[in-house]
């Protein structure tokens, strides 16, 4: 009965992280995509400054993180020091802020599409640069997400999706997503470097000092240089306080969804982690697509099936991976 109970509550804890992470980065999908083509007020302006939507997500995330801290940490002490991420802030700066400069040339689907292609890069790096020898199903993997996203970005897009778009320009939109994933793989590398370096980091440490810098360089960009615009950014949100409420539930949608995955790795492992986001980026493409009045058509929908068939089957790999491993370890 014990057991019995036990497996129970994890059952109901998975579920609440699934919730979790759904609710938290699926609403902040959409209020992404708001953002970046409602016109807002009598004078129906569009919100152009969509950089400082980073710098507001740095500030919320470092806020919630030290609360964090606070709250839950033993006062421990070995973590990496802050310092120590000066450089994967930069990435990780200047990553975001180009996925989100690419919602004004491609549509919120297309960009959660050419996200979703992570593994390429990586590939194609581990291969390059590393000399690592991949299996015949994972470059079956690669395969099927690069078909997808590529014959998606191909397919004509709808006028009226076009008609929301501030400057629609797809080549540019998809350079943008892509330069946006090569700067993450390398704020990922650095992370592992960090955490293998002072193994007593826990996620809390690296939310803290990610958002720190995030925030200082953020703040340089937005205020500090000649063609910043944050005070424009910020006049904006004063005339139009829908705006300014809109940001600030971007922003505590992104650190709430941040707990959840916490959580998921801590309890769960990334195997786990990387399922639910991979499945809550699909329905993100649906709930974009129902909501914004624009659906997609036939052939769009089968390349949004080759990409999510690949991750799937990427997914299933890595656990029969995991699963061999702990054959090994008990054997």
């Amino acid at each position: 009965m014990e057991a019995h109970g036990s497996g129970l509550r994890r059952v109901l804890l998975l579920s609440f992280c699934v919730a979790g992470i759904w609710a938290a980065y699926i609403y902040q999908g959409v209020l992404q995509e708001t953002l970046s083509t409602k016109k807002f007020g009598e004078d129906g302006k569009r919100f152009e400054h969509l950089a400082f939507l980073n710098l507001a997500q740095n500030v919320i995330c470092l806020v919630w993180s030290y609360i964090m801290i606070k709250l839950w940490s033993n006062g421990g002490s070995g973590g990496a020091p802050w310092w120590t991420y000066w450089s994967a802030g930069i990435t990780n700066t200047i990553g975001p802020a180009m996925g989100i400069e690419a919602l004004k040339y491609i549509s919120y689907p297309a960009q959660v599409l050419a996200k979703s292609s992570k593994m390429i890069p990586v590939m194609l790096m581990g291969s390059l640069v590393y000399g690592i020898r991949y299996t015949l199903p994972e470059y079956l993997c690669t395969f099927l997400v690069a078909g997808g996203v590529s014959m998606f970005a191909l397919l004509k897009t709808s006028s009226k999706t076009i008609s929301k778009l501030a400057h629609p320009n797809a080549p540019l939109g998809y350079g943008l997503c892509f330069l946006n994933l090569a700067f993450d793989g390398f704020t990922n590398a650095t992370q592992d470097s960090i955490t293998a370096r002072y193994p007593k980091t826990n996620a809390w440490d690296i939310m803290l000092g990610m958002n720190l810098w995030g925030t200082i360089y953020n703040m340089v960009y937005m205020f500090g240089l000649p063609h910043g615009s944050g005070f424009e950014a910020v006049q904006f949100c004063k005339q139009h306080p829908e705006a300014a409420w809109d940001i600030l539930m971007y922003c505590l949608c992104g650190a709430v969804g941040q707990n959840f995955i916490f959580l998921t790795i801590s309890r769960f492992g990334s195997l786990a982690n990387t399922t639910i986001t991979t499945t809550r980026k699909f329905v993100s493409i649906v709930v974009s697509s129902v909501l914004s009045g624009n659906p997609l058509s036939s052939k769009q929908w089968g390349c949004v099936s080759m990409v999510f068939g690949g991750l799937s089957y990427q997914i299933y790999l890595k656990w029969r991976k995991l699963q061999r491993m702990q054959k090994k370890k008990k054997a």
